[in-house]
This record gives structure tokens, sequence and C-alpha cells, in this order.
């Protein structure tokens, strides 16, 4: 039986990184899980602008690999352009082949935090905070198909209702809109 070695993963980013002064200039995304009524796991892709707190998409299945990563970060960045950078952790799903490829073609920065250290992706970690307490919390998903729309629902209302203290009390899409504007 042979027994294979785990992969050492070095950490080469930088601790302290600083804030985003743009939509689109960086990109938080992580995983988070949760269950169906029937105890099935689902995982969730989350993902947030940096700058304009936008939750862009919340992808909800019982398995997210890199390949559907990929696809998720395709059909997002068709609809609002590329990030120069995403900030991420060093899970399997994105330190595979398949996520470093899609940077490499898309001209796309990866910024890996350090193993253990989710205060360095605190943008998406304050999200999932939100999302875990707002929604997850607090609705009992009967299906899968059931938690895609109620988690859809809470992320559209995150988006355009929810007031940001460090947004001036405006919601994301409200603070992207007045940045466009005074941008152009």
């Amino acid at each position: 039986m042979r027994i294979r070695q785990r992969r050492r993963i070095r950490w080469t980013g930088a601790a302290k990184r600083p804030p985003a002064t743009r939509a689109n200039e960086r990109w938080s995304i992580d995983f988070v899980s949760d269950c169906v009524s029937t105890g099935r796991v689902i995982r969730l892709l989350t993902m947030v602008d940096d700058y304009t707190r936008e939750c862009p998409a919340v992808e909800v299945d019982t398995s997210l690999g890199g390949l559907r990563v990929r696809r998720v970060l395709d059909r997002v960045a068709a609809k609002r352009g590329l990030p120069e950078a995403i900030v991420l952790d060093n899970g399997p799903e994105f330190r595979g082949r398949a996520l470093a490829a899609w940077s490499e073609e898309r001209g796309v920065r990866l910024e890996f935090i350090q193993p253990g250290k989710p205060i360095q992706n605190a943008y998406v970690e304050s999200f999932n905070g939100r999302l875990r307490d707002e929604c997850l919390n607090a609705n009992w998903f009967t299906s899968l198909n059931d938690a895609r729309r109620k988690i859809e629902e809470w992320r559209q209302d995150y988006n355009q209702q929810r007031p940001h203290s460090s947004l001036a009390y405006l919601s994301p899409a409200a603070f992207a809109m007045t940045r466009a504007e005074m941008q152009a």
C-alpha cells in the first residue's frame, strides 16, 4: 500500500493588504457549510467585493469543486468584469489546478491567506457571519432548491436594502452606484 504525503502549503502573500479603493479591485471568496432538513450537507461558495461589500453570488450545492468555482467566477465576471485579485484560503478547491489555470488565463492574481489565519480574509469572513446569523440559522431548508431560493432572497436583500456602517449607512448596491457616478 502506497502512502501519499500531504502537500505542504507555503504561504507567500502579505498579511496586511491595503484597503481596496474601487469596485472589482479585489474580491474575497470562501466556503460555508450547512444542511437541509434531511441532514444532507450543502456547501455555499460566498463571494464579496472588498470595496463595495457587494455579494455578487452565493453558489449553493452539495458539492463545489474547483471546476465549479471557475464557472461561477466566469459567470460573475461576465456581468461585472474581472477583479485584479482574489483573496482566498488554502482549501483544496482553491489550491487545485483548475483555479490556478483560470487565474493564469485571465490575469487574475490569487492572494492566499496564511493557513489558520481567517482574519486575513476578513471581508468574506464578516459576510459569512452575517449570512450564518441572518439566513442560515434563521431558516429551515427543506431541500436544496429551497435553500437556494431562500439564500438568494437574503443575498438580494443584503445587497439592495441592508445599510452598512462602513459604507456611510448605504446598502452595497447604493454605495457602488454613488461611487460609479463619482468616477464617471
